[in-house]
This record gives structure tokens, sequence and C-alpha cells, in this order.
């Protein structure tokens, strides 16, 4: 039997990662949610350790339920290092990219209730973006 995918979602904060995860029908394990359950907020640093432990091991936990695609959904993975941590024996590591500009992710946060501090996130992820290379299996390639 192939290996199960996890699939990584590479972009900007409001790039549209979220929204397309979202509309595809396959188990997702984003960190802001976790977050939010776990303090109500979007982001506290002392907690991001406990975020990524839970993260990892409910990536693990829906592979052996069965599910043979996972999608997490996080904007950190436009760092190489980030996406080299989720490499695993036990199952191939594939990226979907969102290049959506970050005047566009500006643009898109404006007037919500966080917009001045994403405006902010965005520019520092931007200004630390690495393309994707070899450090994954390739690319997720959505079934026909």
């Amino acid at each position: 039997m192939a290996k199960p995918i996890l699939i990584l979602t590479v972009g900007l904060p409001r790039a549209g990662k979220t929204t397309w995860a979202q509309k595809q029908g396959i188990p997702m394990v984003c960190p802001d949610a976790i977050r939010r359950a776990l303090h109500g907020r979007r982001f506290v640093e002392e907690s991001e350790p406990m975020v990524w432990l839970i993260a990892r091991y409910m990536v693990k936990s829906l592979f052996l339920a069965g599910h043979r695609k996972v999608i997490l959904d996080d904007a950190i993975h436009v760092i190489k290092k980030r996406r080299e941590e989720w490499r695993n024996e036990a199952w191939k590591l594939q990226v979907k990219v969102f290049r959506t500009s970050r005047e566009d992710c500006i643009h898109r946060c404006i007037g919500s209730v966080d917009g001045d501090v994403l405006s902010g996130v965005i520019n520092f992820m931007a200004d630390r973006w690495e393309e994707v290379g070899d450090e994954i299996d390739g690319p997720y390639e959505e079934d026909i």
C-alpha cells in the first residue's frame, strides 16, 4: 500500500490557504484552531511548543485512523526548516503553494480585528520566504 500524503500549505497569511483546504474534503490540522482552543487567541509565544506537539499528534492520529491524505494548514511553512520538520518515513510530504502577493494579502486583512498585527506578520514572513525545494517529496496534485 502506498504511503499516506501530508500536504503542507505554503503561503503568506491571507493567501487563501485555509479557504482552499476547507474545500478539499480532506482532514485538516490547523494550528490557528489549536491556538484558539488552547487560549482563545491567535498567538501566544509561550504556548507554541504545545501547539506544534498537538499538531504533530493530530497528523499521526489521522493517518492511524486510516486517512490517506491530511492537510497541515499554516503560514510558517514559508520557511524551509519548518517544512523539513514534517519529513517522516511514515508519509510522503507534499506542498500546495499559494503565491498571493504581499500586497494582496495585506489588502485582505485591512479592517479585520487583528489587521494591524497581521499586516506586520505578512511582511515578516514575506521577507523570510524560502522557495520550496528538495525538502519535500513533490507538489500536491489534486486527483482528477
